[in-house]
């Protein structure tokens, strides 16, 4: 509607102010006395490995992402299966991102307290679904509110599983976790993209898509059964 030009300057301008307002932040950098050794880069795959409780809620986010992730896919919806324009594709690209924004408000007000484990695979779930919806669907409304959903379970899951790994990690090694999961995240996000662009070659993007919901049901389903720890997690703390 105003043009690519547009677009790109406003999200320069944002970028930009995102970093301005980070540069503002102030922080008490404490020294570190142990040397950096092999041991303490690894220190973070290490305890996640040994808490079985995070390594599940980090690998369940991995995989449903990996596998689930129709996003990159969107342009070939939009012309080919539901004959929408630029508009219809930035309706599209954005649904997941209202969906999020919608649940954040909704566990804002209403936290979650109970059964917190089962409702995040609850959650992995519902994203499973939401992405089948979506592959077979030929209405533009229908493909809307399909991605809208898996934005707000997505949300539940990722709400979650952070504030799991932060109350379950003690100070010295919530900073190595953290990284850990941000790894585990962005390669997910990337190799999704790839596995989505590669089935879609084999068989085409209503095959890549379903198939990628299928298999994120797979994961909740078959997590539930390799992390107990975590399916029976009743509360945050």
């Amino acid at each position: 509607m105003v043009g690519a030009t547009t677009v790109y300057v406003c999200c320069a301008m944002i970028l930009l102010l995102a970093c301005t307002l980070t540069l503002t932040v102030r922080y008490h950098q404490r020294r570190s006395t142990s040397e950096a050794t092999w041991r303490t880069v690894f220190a973070g795959v290490t305890y996640v490995w040994q808490r079985k409780l995070l390594l599940g809620a980090i690998s369940l986010d991995l995989f449903a992402v990996l596998l689930g992730g129709a996003t990159a896919l969107l342009p070939i919806f939009a012309r080919d299966i539901l004959q929408t324009g630029p508009v219809g594709l930035g309706l599209l690209r954005s649904a997941p991102a209202v969906g999020a924004l919608t649940m954040s408000l909704v566990l804002t007000r209403w936290p979650l307290q109970r059964h917190v484990g089962r409702r995040m695979l609850a959650a992995v779930g519902v994203f499973g679904v939401a992405t089948i919806v979506f592959g077979f669907s030929t209405h533009f409304g229908l493909s809307l509110v399909a991605l809208v959903i898996t934005g707000a379970a997505d949300n539940v899951s990722v709400v979650t599983r952070q504030t799991l790994m932060q109350l379950e990690t003690p100070d010295e090694m919530r900073g190595r976790v953290a990284a850990v999961n941000s790894i585990f995240i962005g390669a997910s996000n990337q190799l999704g993209e790839f596995e989505s662009g590669a089935t879609a070659a084999l068989f085409g993007p209503v095959g890549s898509v379903v198939l990628g919901g299928i298999g994120t049901l797979l994961v909740a389903v078959t997590w539930r059964h390799l992390f107990p720890a975590l399916a029976k997690r009743d509360r945050m703390v």
